[in-house]
Order: C-alpha cells, then structure tokens, then sequence
C-alpha cells in the first residue's frame, strides 16, 4: 500500500466512525472511491453536489413546499442530467464509484440514491435510505405522505403500500414484504452496502487485492463480522498470505463454531496448517 492510499483509509475509517448524525455519506463514498483513484479530487466532486443543489434552487423562485422541491429535483437530476441506472452494465465496478457517477451519469441504486439523498439534504428535504432487498430504495417522510423514491428507475415515485410491486420486480412474487425491509438505513449501513457490493464483483472476477481491501474496510465497521473475517481468510489464502489466512480462518471457526460452512473452513485451516508444517 502506498503511503497516499494509507492515509485515504485513515481518513475513511476517521469519517465512518463518527457518531450517525455527523458521518459525511457523500464523503465516505468518495473516499472508498479514492483507493481505486489516487488522485481524485474529492472536494471537487462535493462541489458538485452543491451545485445540484443550487441548480434545483434557483429553479424553485422561492417555493418552501418539501413535496414541490423534491419533484423539482427529480426532474434535475433524472431530465436535466439524464441520471439513470446502468442496465447494460449493472456489474461494471464504476457504478460503486461516486466520482464516476457524478461522471458518467450511470449508477446502481445505492449509488444513485446517494447522490439524491446528498443533493436533497442540502435542500433541507426530509429522505433517508431504505435498505430494500436487492434493491436501494430512498424514502421521503413527509409530514403527511411518506413516498418511496426509486433512484434506479428515474427517480419513480411510490407510496409504501406499493413496495410489494418492487419486490415482486426483484423475487419474481417468491418473497413477502416484511416491515423490517422499509426500517431505515443508517449511514454507516449504506457505506457497508456500497462496500459489500464491491467486494462481490471483485470476488466475482477474482481481483483478490481489491476483494481484500473491501472486506478490510467493513471491518473497521464491523470488527468481529464473522463473514467478513472468513471472507479475509479465504482471499488471503488465494493470495498465498497462508499464515494470516490461518489466523483468520481460525478466528471464523471460533465465533461461528455452528456455522454452516464450518466443516469447509476447518478443511481449509488443515490444509493451510499442513502447508505450514511441509514449509518449516
């Protein structure tokens, strides 16, 4: 790790550990995205935010009605800037990226729905995320109406009610909604979203390092995640890191003893043990 991409993370772990209310999600997102680009000029893209915020602004002519300043910065976002979901290329890592959504306009429904809640705070909208399954959803609470924004899908407007429908969308009618489906998402949340979908595409095409970095910085939000621990043992090992592999590996099986991929980890420290001892 070079010394800038040492204190990018330093800088991430700082932020994501502050207290809900103060943690900056625009911010820890583009710090994640700062490990893959070195040189990016995170200010510059908060800037950007801001003036979405001000465009939408300057289109109000004073209007104060929470429900009116969210369609109006509906039609900036998904009309004037053309935001929408990258369905051609769903899996391509820049969707997980904040500065390369803000470029390109392409997002996934976390992503987008970051830069939606980021640009409607600072128009004083009242949106918080929902940790929908399979698919990111941001809420407004109204003070009469609370409404379902579909960041994916041009910015589509539902009432609660109406959740069925995406899940249906996602799970072809095979699952229920659940009231915990709509609990709202705390920051800290989404940015373990955003980095637990980056480290399933890396898995997918085997870029074991950037794997790792993922899985490290969900553990300096969840330190004893039992999966996240696997996850470091196993990639270590494909990286041939064998003794930190077994160190992990070992720490899995002792706080998930139950596990039910238990009897596969302990095959795996046996093996890395066995390669440990023809090695001495």
């Amino acid at each position: 790790m070079t010394p800038l991409s040492g204190s990018v993370r330093q800088r991430f772990a700082s932020e994501i550990q502050k207290p809900e209310e103060n943690i900056n999600l625009a911010l820890a997102a583009l710090l994640v995205a700062q490990e893959e680009y070195p040189q990016l000029p995170v200010e510059r893209y908060l800037s950007r935010l801001d003036l979405l915020a001000e465009e939408t602004r300057d289109r109000l002519d004073g209007e104060t009605a929470p429900l009116l300043i969210l369609q109006e910065l509906l039609t900036t976002l998904y009309h004037r800037h053309r935001f929408r979901g990258n369905r051609e290329a769903y899996y391509d890592p820049r969707n997980s990226f904040l500065n390369d959504v803000l470029d390109r306009g392409l997002g996934i429904p976390l992503t987008l729905g970051i830069v939606l809640m980021e640009v409607g705070w600072r128009l004083g909208l009242p949106l918080e995320g929902v940790n929908f399954p399979g698919h990111f959803l941001v809420r407004f609470h109204g003070d009469a109406v609370d409404l379902l924004v579909d960041p994916y899908d041009g910015g589509a407007l539902r009432f609660q009610d109406q959740a069925q429908e995406l899940l249906d969308r996602v799970y072809g009618g095979m699952v229920r909604v659940h009231d915990s489906f709509l609990r709202t998402a705390r920051r800290q949340e989404m940015v373990i979203r955003l980095l637990t979908n980056l480290k399933s595409l890396y898995l997918n095409i085997r870029d074991q390092a950037r794997a790792l970095a993922a899985v490290e910085r969900i553990l300096l939000l969840r330190p004893i995640a039992p999966t996240e621990i696997r996850d470091r043992g196993v990639i270590l090992a494909r990286m041939g890191r064998r003794r930190e592999a077994l160190e992990q590996l070992e720490a899995y099986l002792n706080v998930a003893p139950e596990a039910s991929d238990s009897q596969r980890i302990q095959g795996m420290v046996e093996e890395l043990r066995n390669g440990e001892d023809r090695d001495r």
